[in-house]
């Protein structure tokens, strides 16, 4: 076999340029592009990555976020339900003791009712049984009706302080002697000698007949009444058994 030298050589020489041309025109721009391809790939890798973590920490924060919402919501509708609670129970304090003030007022009105008519009755039944003993006093005989009074009012009037009597004795205008009939000259005298007794001296009397007084006798002036009739006696007694009814 023959080998030409110059041939190979020239093939070589060949070669090596043809591998220069492509080390500086081929194999340098791609590895160049990709390299710059790699550094994209890995930044944008980069990027991803952050992107990731980014989206993980937004993910995590929401959940947070959504998480102290519920517990804020949790905590709004406990308070909101503690508030209600507190209402209700507040109204229904409220209503007990509205409820308990309309019977107790129900209940002293009721006694109220039943008091006042109870004293109604008592005042109708004492009327009565004071009408039935004024029916019966005015049946006594005439001379009752006024003999038996003369020496109690002159005691009544004898005891009266002595300004009072003092005012009697002044008058100039006779003294009002107030009976249940007309009196008859006898008891007219017995009247005025009685009086002057009790008052120190003689006192001229004018005579009024006041049936009302069913018995007795009441002498009248203007700031000084003396009584000592059956009225009186039985108006006194009406308003002891109703004072009495009250207590």
């Amino acid at each position: 076999m023959h080998i030409d030298w110059w041939t190979l050589g020239f093939q070589t020489v060949n070669v090596l340029v043809l591998v220069w041309l492509l080390s500086r025109f081929l194999f340098k721009p791609v590895a160049k592009i990709i390299a710059d391809r790699q550094q994209l790939a890995v930044s944008m890798m980069q990027e991803a990555s952050a992107a990731r973590d980014q989206a993980e920490r937004d993910r995590k924060q929401a959940e947070e976020n959504v998480a102290a919402l519920d517990a804020q919501r949790t905590q709004r509708l406990g308070e909101a339900s503690a508030q209600a609670e507190r209402l209700k129970a507040s109204l229904l304090a409220t209503a007990r003791e509205q409820a308990d003030a309309l019977r107790a007022a129900a209940s002293e009105e009721a006694d109220s009712a039943r008091k006042q008519a109870a004293r109604a009755n008592e005042a109708r039944a004492t009327a009565f049984a004071l009408e039935i003993a004024s029916r019966l006093l005015s049946r006594l005989p005439s001379p009752a009706l006024v003999d038996g009074f003369i020496a109690p009012l002159a005691d009544a009037v004898r005891a009266l302080p002595d300004d009072v009597r003092q005012q009697l004795v002044d008058r100039s205008e006779p003294l009002a002697l107030v009976a249940p009939r007309a009196l008859s000259e006898q008891e007219h005298d017995r009247c005025r000698v009685a009086l002057a007794g009790a008052l120190g001296q003689e006192t001229p009397l004018r005579i009024e007949v006041e049936p009302a007084l069913i018995a007795g006798l009441e002498l009248v002036a203007p700031h000084v009444i003396v009584r000592n009739s059956f009225r009186h006696d039985l108006e006194t007694l009406k308003e002891d058994v109703l004072s009495h009814d009250d207590e």
